[in-house]
């Protein structure tokens, strides 16, 4: 019944519940869909199940490492189940028991800037240190520097896929989906063949929320897929944070609208254990916050460099805007410019401007 066209969770669980069993469903053919009032693909799909897809689903489950977890499986996880109509079915590679772990989504923007590429993974590598299971779409910008943060904790994470799992989507992704499933699961509820459509992807965010304790929205827009993912956290009942930015970042919008909206404002990682508690806290103890200490630098600043970067503050800033709050020529700026880059203490972002990763 997966694959029927038009069966959603909802109308897999209004079967189930009337005729008991899936084979019950096939036994009644047509019967089946018109007594629910199905439509007409998902009728003409009962009549004639497509036998060659269920066997690509069994083919693939084969493979060492590939799990199936129907909803009366021990190994599903428990918060997912609570949502409203949960996927029947989860298709998982890697650790199942990742999934039952308590865990906190990181999502964002696709074009981040590199200080919001910083802070996910900082507050992904901090988390998965103090034990939490970092989720998130496996998607370009933030969702890829919290995956990435978790690994390099030697921590755990779960990519959810808005496509089958024998296929990565963006490609650019396919050696950090291979590392996900070493160190933690990728997870679909999509049969095998499934390949990335623009609905699959707020339906997957559902899974996204349903998983974690919570939600960390680090950069995204006004308009973003990540604001949904925020949304159907709130109706599920979980937690949402958003991180704070400048006012003139245009992806600190949908974080403020969220923290208007109710979301609880962070600005360490020590903000998110506490508000959940001795479930996500064991072993934060020998971890150091992120945005509390920066790694020392292999050759301290002299005062011209710290006054450059006081200059910069908190928002990107241009050449001549810092020649101008510095009183230094536009040479030498633009050379100290590149030392901090190379130190990485700076990075350059789109429009000519610089902003500051470390403090």
């Amino acid at each position: 019944m997966l694959r029927a066209p038009g069966v959603g969770p909802a109308r897999f669980a209004r079967l189930l519940d009337h005729f008991g069993s899936a084979a019950e469903v096939f036994a009644a053919g047509r019967v089946a869909g018109v007594h629910l009032e199905l439509p007409a693909a998902a009728l003409e799909y009962l009549s004639a199940p497509d036998w060659r897809g269920v066997a690509q689903d069994l083919a693939w489950l084969e493979h060492p490492g590939n799990h199936l977890l129907a909803l009366d499986d021990p190994r599903y996880p428990l918060l997912l189940r609570q949502i409203p109509y949960p996927p029947p079915l989860l298709f998982v590679r890697g650790d199942p028991g990742c999934l039952r772990a308590p865990q906190l989504a990181i999502v964002g923007t696709r074009n981040p800037t590199p200080l919001g590429r910083e802070t996910a993974h900082h507050f992904a590598a901090y988390l998965a240190g103090a034990g939490m299971v970092i989720t998130s779409g496996l998607a370009l910008g933030i969702d890829a520097a919290a995956h990435q943060g978790a690994l390099s904790s030697d921590g755990r994470t779960i990519a959810v896929m808005g496509t089958s799992l024998d296929r990565v989507y963006p490609a650019k992704h396919r050696d950090l989906a291979h590392t996900i499933a070493e160190q933690g699961a990728l997870v679909s509820e999509f049969p095998i063949g499934t390949a990335p459509a623009a609905g699959n992807f707020p339906q997957r965010n559902r899974l996204i929320s349903g998983l974690a304790l919570g939600v960390l929205v680090v950069e995204a827009a006004a308009q973003s897929g990540s604001l949904i993912t925020a949304r159907q956290a709130v109706e599920q009942g979980r937690e949402v944070f958003a991180i704070p930015g400048s006012i003139h970042n245009p992806l600190a919008k949908g974080c403020h609208a969220l923290i208007r909206q109710g979301a609880k404002l962070v600005e360490t990682a020590d903000d998110i254990l506490e508000e959940l508690g001795s479930l996500a806290a064991v072993g934060a103890e020998t971890f150091a916050s992120p945005l509390a200490a920066s790694p020392p630098a292999a050759n301290p600043l002299d005062d011209d460099y710290r006054q450059l970067l006081a200059a910069i503050g908190d928002e990107p800033a241009s050449v001549d805007g810092l020649v101008e709050r510095c009183g230094l020529t536009a040479e030498v700026v633009s050379s100290m410019l590149l030392i901090l880059e190379l130190e990485g203490y700076v990075a350059a972002v789109p429009g000519g401007l610089h902003c500051r990763l470390k403090a």
